[in-house]
């Protein structure tokens, strides 16, 4: 046992020394860019046969380097950058974060739970945190994730084996939740109409994984909870921690003065949900999709809305902390926080606007469409078995997760090909969708390319200072090999059970 911890140690040590050679990550951004711009105009002459699966036409390279696309690209470049999403969602949580944790809100918080979590369950309860955050789109990047270290930390444990365990709740298990989430009628929506190619009357229901997806929550917690404590925190006891120390959580009692300033800020924060949920079971509420009446909609205003009522959830409680508790004495000091988070995400925007731009070069070269597509041809092709061919998809996903990290766009892409095919052959759609998001999860938190990767170096950053692209795969890397080997074998034998995925609407799969 231990000379195969010792292979593993010096495995992952390989994987962050060279990964920890490569340029900073918005330097890389820049240098990949440049990548798509040359094999833009190398590729751009070039038929390919390769028909798109939503129009038809052949797919062809766009050459970036054109006069007309460079025109576009620097009159775009602000757009590009002020429209990439994650940029919006980080900043404007994190102005309502940053005063609940100036205030002392979020440390009592912490204090207070860890009082009543057995330090045993810490880990498992944190990947089940992440997991949940799915509901709220993509709130546990911003919140979750940061948490995970502040909790391990003041628990006197590895803060980075804290943000390890809830970035692989958050993003490596993506697929597994057992509340439904907006993602779930998203992706049905792509898998029903590649099935209605062959049949075009099948209906498919939103939550046709659900069952799945709720019981791969355990498997994640559990391979995720073994992991972190038997793999990656020994791992990490070597790793010191030197940080700033005034960004560190205090690890003082709490005061009685501080517990009442927590609890009427947990009040201010129920009567803020009791609110909107009111405003949201009202009926004909203007919180619903005006089309489909449905609140867990894309669409619907309450789905947009996440990301200003997490501003609204945590400044609110955090303001009434700090005054009651004396941390905050004047209006300048609330500014003073936001503005003191605003200053810890100044790195976290230079590495965005490289990164916005280059996403936006690789999507408008065609180079992603064509990957996904040439893959998913060449995997059809061989005309393997159900169960390899749903193992196949695994990792042929996986594979492009770490070039195209849209889940959707993903989907929209290959499931016109895989979806008829194995349904000619008595596959369900529900089973080659739960193959998809095995895939699309478990190598998450391994690409650099994942818009929110910068943003967990620069958590990591906050206790380890020389936290590289290569200390974060490696620290993750253990994660992704794992789920991907486990949850795929799941799946399958789970198929083989013959027990329903998820809700059925008009379509009986056959048993394994």
């Amino acid at each position: 046992m231990s000379e195969s911890s010792s292979l593993l140690n010096r495995m992952l040590d390989k994987v962050e020394k060279v990964g920890n050679k490569l340029p900073d990550p918005a330097v890389m951004f820049f240098g990949l860019l440049i990548i798509v711009w040359v094999f833009s105009f190398l590729l751009s002459g070039i038929e390919f046969d390769a028909k798109h699966p939503l129009t038809g036409e052949n797919v062809q390279v766009a050459n970036l380097l054109s006069g007309e696309a460079m025109a576009d690209f620097l009159a775009n470049m602000v757009n590009t950058f002020m429209g990439f999403a994650p940029l919006g969602v980080v900043l404007v949580a994190m102005l309502g974060v940053g005063v609940a944790e100036r205030s002392g809100f979020i440390n009592v918080a912490i204090k207070l739970m860890l009082n009543v979590t057995p330090k045993v369950l810490l880990t498992p309860v944190l990947i089940l945190i992440a997991i949940v955050s799915h509901t709220a789109v993509d709130a546990g990047y911003v919140l979750v994730i940061p948490l995970g270290g502040v909790i391990y930390y003041a628990a006197g444990r590895h803060p980075l084996a804290g943000i390890a365990a809830a970035f692989a709740g958050v993003s490596g298990g993506f697929s597994a939740n057992f509340v439904p989430s907006a993602i779930d009628p998203l992706l049905q929506g792509f898998t029903q109409s590649a099935a209605q190619i062959l049949d075009p009357q099948i209906q498919l229901n939103p939550l046709n994984n659900y069952f799945f997806t709720a019981a791969s929550s355990i498997i994640v917690v559990l391979v995720g909870w073994y992991l972190t404590d038997r793999v990656i925190e020994p791992r990490l006891s070597k790793t010191p921690i030197d940080g700033d120390q005034e960004d560190m959580p205090a690890l003082d009692d709490v005061t009685p003065r501080d517990r009442k300033a927590f609890y009427l800020g947990v009040a201010t924060m129920v009567v803020g949900l009791i609110g909107l949920y009111f405003a949201a079971s009202a009926e004909n509420t203007p919180l619903a999709d005006p089309v489909t009446g449905e609140l867990a909609s894309f669409s619907a205003p309450l789905m947009q809305m996440i990301v200003p009522l997490i501003f609204l959830l945590f400044i609110l409680p955090g303001i009434v902390h700090g005054y009651v508790s004396g941390n905050f004495t004047n209006s300048q000091d609330v500014i003073g926080a936001m503005t003191k988070s605003m200053e810890g995400m100044a790195y976290y925007m230079v590495m965005a606007f490289f990164c916005a731009l280059f996403i936006k070069a690789f999507g408008d070269s065609n180079l992603g469409i064509l990957l996904s597509i040439k893959g998913a041809t060449f995997l059809s092709s061989l005309q393997l078995s159900g169960g390899v061919t749903m193992v196949g998809i695994i990792l042929l996903v996986a594979f492009i997760n770490l070039f195209v990290g849209s889940a959707s766009a993903k989907w929209a892409l290959i499931s016109p090909i895989f979806v008829p095919m194995l349904m000619q052959l008595g596959y369900s759609p529900d089973l080659t969708q739960a193959a998809y998001r095995v895939g699309d999860s478990t190598s998450n938190i391994i690409t650099p390319l994942l818009p929110y990767f910068p943003l967990v170096v620069l958590y990591c950053q906050r206790y380890v200072k020389n936290t590289g692209i290569g200390s974060l795969v490696a620290l993750m890397l253990p994660f992704t090999v794992s789920l991907l080997v486990i949850w795929s074998a799941f799946l399958v034998l789970y198929w083989m059970a013959g027990i329903p995925l998820g809700i059925q609407a008009n379509y009986i799969y056959p048993a394994g």
